[in-house]
This record gives C-alpha cells, sequence and structure tokens, in this order.
C-alpha cells in the first residue's frame, strides 16, 4: 500500500498548476509598472458616456459618445471606428449587446 503523502502529491501538483492551465496570468510586479506611460485611448475629442463590449470577445467594444455617435474597436482600442456618427443624436445615453446576435448593438439616445 502506498504511503498517503504520495497518493496526495499528483492532486497538490495539479492544484498549483491549475492557474497557468486556465491561461491566467499573476499579477504584474509594481516596480515594472513604473515604466509605464499615459496615453490616450478611444476615439478623439470625445466623451465616454456609455460601453458595452462583446461578451466571450474581449477585443470587440463599443463606445458612446456624450456629443453623440457610436465607435467600435476590433482589436482591443487600438483603433476605432465610426459607426453611429451620421445620425442626429444629441448623446448616447446607454449602449447594449444583443443577446442573441452581438452584431446587433442598441444606442439609448437622449
Amino acid at each position: 500500500m502506498r504511503p498517503l503523502a504520495l497518493l496526495l502529491l499528483p492532486a497538490a501538483a495539479a492544484l498549483a498548476l491549475a492557474p497557468a492551465a486556465r491561461g491566467q496570468t499573476p499579477p504584474p510586479d509594481p516596480d515594472d509598472l513604473h515604466a509605464l506611460e499615459w496615453r490616450f485611448i478611444g476615439p478623439d475629442g470625445n466623451r465616454l458616456s456609455a460601453a458595452v463590449g462583446v461578451p466571450g470577445n474581449p477585443d470587440i467594444t463599443f463606445f458612446g459618445a456624450a456629443s453623440g455617435g457610436v465607435w467600435r474597436t476590433d482589436d482591443g482600442g487600438v483603433t476605432w471606428a465610426p459607426v453611429f456618427d451620421d445620425r442626429d443624436a444629441a448623446s448616447i445615453s446607454a449602449l447594449a449587446v444583443a443577446p442573441s446576435d452581438p452584431a446587433q448593438v442598441w444606442a439609448g439616445t437622449g
């Protein structure tokens, strides 16, 4: 009969490696954060009033502007394209992705 410690060793190793197996990354080292610089992201010259992402796809986000218009990014915010800036809307107050179709986005205006 095997000692209990030998039986528990594979289970302990599996638990220790579980976050790495799920693709989780460890938190950043605070010393590395000092090298970061502030930069502007999002559409130029506008203020965010609403935002929504597509569940399951962190690269796609929609941005609603306080002055009207909706923009979309497909690359995590590196580039933005207008999708609703040619409509007469005073502002975008809410955005929602349709649960049945992530390509359909509802915009509340005001």
